[in-house]
C-alpha cells in the first residue's frame, strides 16, 4: 500500500491526542510531522503533550515542531477551562525528557519547517486541528510552497450547528480568526471544512470508554485518564453523558471521506464584532464566488466509531460494529 504522506498541525488538547492516536494506527498514513500551535493550550505545552502520546504508542522518531504563541492579531485565550490546565484533562501523566537533538527541534519554527516539508515533497496532505496560525504564517512567507499541497483538511468551523464558544463561533477559528479568514480567503485550494455540524455528532460515552478498556487495558486507561475531565466539562455545560471528540474525524474524513457528505461553497470567517470566528457558509450562492470550501454536513457515527476503535485496539471492523451497534443504540447520550 502506498502511504499518503501528511502533516499534523496541533494544539493538543484531550481530542487532538486521540487524532494522534487515530492517525499513528492507520496504514494509509505517512506522518511526516507534526507541528504545535496555541490553541487549546500554548505551543510549548502542546509540544510536550505530542511527545507523551508518541511515547504511549512507540512513535518518538516523528519530528515536533512548536509553532505560533500568539494568534495574529487579536488576544491569545487557551482553552485550558475545557482541557485541563495541562491540556491532558489533569491526567498528571509523566513528562517526556528531551535530548538536545528533540529538543532543537521542538524549538524550531513550525511555519518554516511547515514551509520546508511542501518544498521536499511531491504531494503532502495537511490535517490542521487546531487554530490556522502556522497555516498562515507559512502563506503568508512562502505561497508558491503550498503549490505542492495535496488535500487539506481542516476541523473547525460551523455550518449550522452553533458554536462552542460563543452563540454562532467554533473555538479553532475564534482563537484566530485573522489566521482562518486569510487561509481561506489565500490557500488556492478547497479547504476540507470538518466544523461542528458534523463533529457534534463524535460522542465518546462511558459506555464506549468501558469497551475500550476491555479491548485495551493500557490505552483504554490512558484515554479514561485525559477524558475524565472533559466528561465533566460536557455534562456541566452541554448536558452530555460522555464528551464530543471533534479532532479524530478530520482524519478518518482524509482516508475515509465517504464516512461524511457535503457540498462545495464559498466560505468567509468573520474578523470582527459579536459574529468573530463565524464561518458565513454562501450556500445559496448569492456572491457567486468560486468555491474555497467543502463543507461537511453528514457523517456515519457508527462507521467513524468503528473505524476509530478497530485501529487504536487493532480488531476487526466486524467485530467492533457489532458491539458498538448495541451500545450506541441502547447506552444514550444527552439528558
Amino acid at each position: 500500500m502506498k502511504k499518503r504522506k501528511v502533516l499534523i498541525d496541533c494544539d493538543p488538547g484531550i481530542d487532538d491526542s486521540l487524532t494522534l492516536m487515530l492517525a499513528l494506527t492507520s496504514p494509509e498514513l505517512e506522518i511526516v510531522g507534526i507541528t504545535t500551535v496555541c490553541g487549546n493550550v500554548p505551543p510549548d505545552m502542546g509540544a510536550q503533550n505530542v511527545r507523551k502520546v508518541l511515547k504511549l504508542m512507540g512513535r518518538l522518531d516523528i519530528p515536533v515542531y512548536q509553532g505560533a504563541d500568539r494568534p495574529l492579531v487579536k488576544e491569545y485565550v487557551s482553552a485550558q477551562d475545557t482541557h485541563g490546565m495541562d491540556g491532558l484533562g489533569e491526567a498528571e501523566l509523566e513528562e517526556i525528557g528531551l535530548n538536545d537533538d528533540l529538543q532543537g527541534r521542538i524549538a524550531s519554527g513550525a511555519a518554516e519547517f511547515i514551509q520546508n516539508i511542501l518544498r521536499s515533497q511531491e504531494q503532502i496532505s495537511i490535517i490542521a486541528i487546531g487554530p490556522l496560525t502556522n497555516i498562515a504564517e507559512a502563506l503568508k512567507a512562502d505561497r508558491s510552497a503550498f503549490a505542492h499541497l495535496d488535500m487539506f483538511v481542516s476541523m473547525g468551523g460551523s455550518f449550522k450547528s452553533h458554536g462552542n464558544c460563543s452563540p454562532v463561533a467554533e473555538y479553532n477559528y475564534w482563537c484566530d480568526p485573522d489566521a482562518a479568514e486569510f487561509v481561506y480567503q489565500n490557500l488556492g485550494t478547497r479547504i476540507h471544512m470538518v466544523g461542528l455540524d458534523v463533529t457534534r455528532k463524535i460522542v465518546l460515552t462511558p459506555n464506549i470508554l468501558e469497551y475500550m478498556k476491555v479491548l485495551n487495558r493500557e490505552i483504554g486507561r490512558f484515554i479514561e485518564a485525559i477524558t475524565r475531565f472533559y466528561f465533566d466539562f460536557h455534562w456541566k455545560y452541554e448536558g452530555i453523558i460522555g464528551c464530543v471528540i471533534n479532532d479524530p474525524l478530520a482524519v478518518a474524513y482524509l482516508i475515509r471521506p465517504e464516512l461524511c457528505r457535503g457540498f462545495d461553497a464559498y466560505t468567509a470567517v468573520d474578523t470582527e464584532g459579536l459574529a468573530i470566528g463565524q464561518t458565513i457558509v454562501d450556500s445559496m450562492n448569492f456572491w457567486h464566488k468560486k468555491a474555497n470550501s467543502h463543507v461537511l454536513t453528514e457523517v456515519d457515527e457508527l462507521e467513524f466509531m468503528t473505524m476509530f476503535l478497530a485501529r487504536l485496539f487493532d480488531r476487526k471492523e466486524e467485530e467492533v460494529r457489532d458491539v458498538l451497534n448495541q451500545i450506541m443504540v441502547t447506552g444514550g447520550g444527552s439528558r
